[in-house]
């Protein structure tokens, strides 16, 4: 539970930061941004911080990495939203959506408990609800709140697919 908690918090800050920092990039406003965008790093590097303490400082690493990039992918895809290049949102959708799996692969190869292609199922709802919430952003469609929300809602789910993988590898650690 402890597990859990401390991922839900991170995963749902990441998650707010993101939104925040899409909102700024679409607004054209630089300065909030780079705040966002630096705030949310900090964020990046306290999951990393956390996957480290379980599995060792390369893993740490090698998951920031991973982090940064998906991130990397959606400010790509918030860019190309904003300036209404659908050949660029749909590359980046495309990358993202290969992430998944890629993040599985990573997941898999720390934990057998955590199969890549059910990591990447899991994270397919929440890839797709941020896109439609840049969209409705771009748009300034007010639905745009509610889909953040929804995204939102799949973090705590995520914790829980990483927390009880986690568990289960190591019930020395975890209850």
């Amino acid at each position: 539970a402890a597990l859990r908690s401390v991922l839900t918090v991170l995963l749902q800050e990441h998650f707010c930061l993101a939104g925040v920092a899409s909102l700024a990039a679409i607004g054209g406003r630089a300065d909030e941004f780079d705040a966002a965008a630096a705030t949310l790093d900090m964020n990046s590097v306290q999951l990393s911080e956390a996957i480290g303490s379980i599995y060792g400082d390369d893993a740490g690493d090698a998951f920031l990495d991973l982090w940064r990039n998906h991130i990397t992918m959606f400010v790509t895809y918030t860019q190309a939203a904003a300036t209404g290049d659908e050949a660029g949102k749909a590359d980046a959708q495309a990358d993202l959506e290969a992430y998944g799996l890629t993040f599985g692969e990573f997941m898999e190869s720390a934990n057998p408990n955590l199969p890549a292609e059910a990591v990447a199922a899991e994270l397919a709802p929440h890839v797709a609800t941020l896109l439609a919430a840049i969209d409705a952003q771009v748009a300034v469609d007010p639905m745009a709140f509610e889909l953040l929300r929804e995204a939102a809602m799949h973090m705590p789910m995520t914790a829980a697919v990483l927390a009880n993988g986690i568990a289960t590898q190591m019930p020395e650690m975890f209850d």
